[in-house]
């Protein structure tokens, strides 16, 4: 009866101690980690229907030394949360200048990307092994520029926490199949407009590889955008900024533009 009676007191305790979510008595149900990550991924890379921005991503080594590169991005929404376009045009330096870089972004089948090079007037395929591969440089990947669909992946819902003064939801998530250049990551996602300020990434070994930061978030045209982001790979010592201006959203973008033809001629109305 002793023992009984400890083990009733242990599980008094553990109900006692879960949080309202986990299903407190009189408490509605919270929402699921699913639930919690698709409205992170469509705040955060479906913002409105459409979007053109500028963009200055500076790459910064282990040394301290600093490479720029500027470009303009134009985004597409064809379906709330699904088929997405996106066309990037690269300004400076010289190197990558008129370099242009499309992505059909396909929810369930694999994304389909190609890149112009001027300077051989080519125009490539990249791999669907290559979407894990470093962006023109940068410490991004070709996945992070467009998103990793959250149905790629597990979510558990960890805790909640307050992070830079602001409440979050931190939800850990795990490849459902191999090839996602992550074993574990874990993400803090805003609690009042849903956008990802945090993520961590883990390789199989669970060491910390990367860390991406939303630094600065404002609203533009109403909608809450992350203007400053920065990625570290811990790695290497090294990481990227990338600051967004002259954002522009709801403009009307032609889904004729993400085509071949547009990546040797840029769609001028778009890119100035």
């Amino acid at each position: 009866m002793k023992t009984t009676g400890m083990i009733l007191a242990l599980i008094l305790a553990a109900f006692a101690a879960a949080p309202a979510w986990a299903g407190e008595p009189g408490a509605a149900p919270g929402p699921s980690a699913d639930e919690l990550m698709r409205k992170a991924h469509l705040a955060t890379y479906y913002a409105a229907t459409d979007g053109i921005a500028d963009v200055e991503m500076q790459i910064v080594n282990s040394r301290g030394k600093v490479r720029v590169r500027e470009f303009t991005m134009v985004r597409l929404d064809l379906e709330e949360g699904g088929a997405q376009d996106y066309y990037t045009y690269f300004r400076k330096p010289y190197d990558v200048s008129r370099l242009t870089f499309m992505v059909h972004k396909l929810p369930g089948e694999t994304d389909k990307r190609w890149l112009y090079v001027p300077s051989v007037d080519l125009v490539k395929r990249i791999s669907a092994d290559d979407r894990t591969s470093s962006f023109v440089g940068s410490d991004f990947t070709y996945e992070d520029v467009s998103g990793r669909h959250w149905s790629e992946d597990e979510h558990r819902l960890l805790r909640e926490e307050a992070l830079d003064g602001r409440d979050t939801y931190v939800i850990e998530s795990t490849p459902r199949a191999p090839g996602g250049g992550f074993a574990r990551k874990v993400s803090w996602v805003n609690r009042e407009h849903f956008v990802i300020v945090r993520e961590e990434y883990y390789g199989s070994g669970g060491d910390l590889e990367r860390i991406y930061t939303a630094e600065r978030v404002e609203e533009v045209a109403g909608v809450p955008t992350a203007t400053l982001r920065r990625m570290e790979d811990v790695r290497k010592g090294q990481h990227t900024l990338v600051t967004f201006s002259n954002i522009r959203y709801d403009v009307g973008v032609d889904e004729g533009i993400f085509t071949e033809r547009y990546l040797k001629n840029p769609p001028r109305e778009y890119i100035r």
